[in-house]
């Protein structure tokens, strides 16, 4: 079993007991494939822990007691190298990360960090990436969706979003979990693809064309872009640009995409996790909150599939909580 294959499965395997197995049990699991030092960049209001303790106890255990029979759905599956510096400089990353995004399933039966529950059945979307060195995973970037459960208990702390909310499927073709071995010179590509979309396209933006980017070079004009509750999904390039990127940069003129954690690929997907992935200037109104001129870091998690050259899907995570928390707005005061 080659590298890629070995820690897919190790994280495999842990997921699965995270689902199976009672959350007292999971500090010691934990404890048995994580580095003692583990970093855990979580999603706010929980935005970093460490060690494997700490995640079984302030994140794990809080999280399975609140959603009862909590199932995993897992829609993409996927490893490999990074390459996730903007100068392309490999010897400064090449760590090996095992990423995922699906949904959890569990009936709300305790209050979890102040969202009353409900005691009704609540798909919840996750995505994490894990980097793993020789058999430990050392590092964890995770995220909730804390907006769309909050809007699933009826909570509606956003404005109604441009785009549909509720909506993240798996790929419409059903090949997101890579279990088995892949081409790795399409996993080359796809790497070298997605980086030059995200250093040569984002980043190309002159703070005023929308078309400086070029999206329509990246993107098939059927592209299904799935954001996060608050932003919506986006079922064509079209709706991308008029109900996604057109405001987004209103708000964040002078956004620009740094060093990412990490960029990897394996087949036709690839994914990167951002934690102050993205730099920019509130400048400009969004959804509903006036410009305060504040310097704000996005925490994001992505993924991508791409045909031909042509990206048509994009599942797309920003902590909303932690972005409004920069505006001053503290979404969990929306609650009451």
């Amino acid at each position: 079993m080659d590298l890629n294959e070995a820690n897919k499965a190790l994280v495999s395997a842990l997921w699965a007991d995270m689902e199976n197995s009672g959350s007292e049990a999971m500090g010691a699991r934990f404890a048995a494939v994580m580095s003692p030092e583990i970093a855990w960049h979580g999603f706010a209001p929980i935005l970093s822990l460490s060690g494997p303790n700490a995640i079984a106890d302030e994140f794990w255990t809080p999280f399975a007691e609140s959603f009862q029979d909590l199932t995993r759905e897992t829609h993409i599956f996927f490893g490999g190298e990074s390459n996730g510096r903007a100068d392309g400089d490999i010897s400064r990353d090449g760590r090996h990360w095992v990423t995922g995004t699906g949904l959890f399933h569990g009936t709300f039966a305790k209050d979890y960090l102040t969202i009353p529950e409900t005691g009704e059945k609540v798909s919840i979307r996750w995505g994490e990436f894990c980097c793993v060195d020789d058999g430990q995973i050392t590092e964890i970037y995770f995220m909730i969706d804390m907006v769309d459960l909050m809007q699933q208990t009826g909570h509606n702390v956003l404005p109604p979003a441009r785009g549909a909310d509720g909506m993240y499927p798996a790929p419409a073709a059903g090949d997101g979990v890579l279990d088995g071995p892949v081409d790795p010179n399409q996993s080359a590509l796809t790497l070298a693809h997605i980086r030059r979309f995200i250093y040569d396209g984002l980043n190309a933006f002159d703070e005023d064309d929308l078309s400086s980017m070029g999206m329509a070079d990246w993107f098939h004009e059927n592209a299904k872009w799935y954001g996060p509750g608050g932003i919506g999904a986006c079922l064509s390039f079209k709706e991308f640009e008029e109900l996604h990127q057109a405001p987004w940069l209103v708000a964040f003129p002078d956004r620009e995409v740094q060093d990412l954690d990490a960029i990897i690929a394996e087949g036709a997907y690839s994914g990167a996790p951002g934690y102050a992935g993205v730099l920019a200037t509130h400048t400009g109104p969004y959804l509903d909150q006036p410009a305060t001129g504040n310097q704000i870091q996005f925490n994001g998690l992505d993924w991508w599939k791409q045909v031909d050259g042509e990206y048509i899907e994009n599942w797309v995570f920003v902590d909303m909580v932690h972005l409004f928390d920069q505006f001053g707005v503290n979404l969990f005061d929306r609650l009451n």
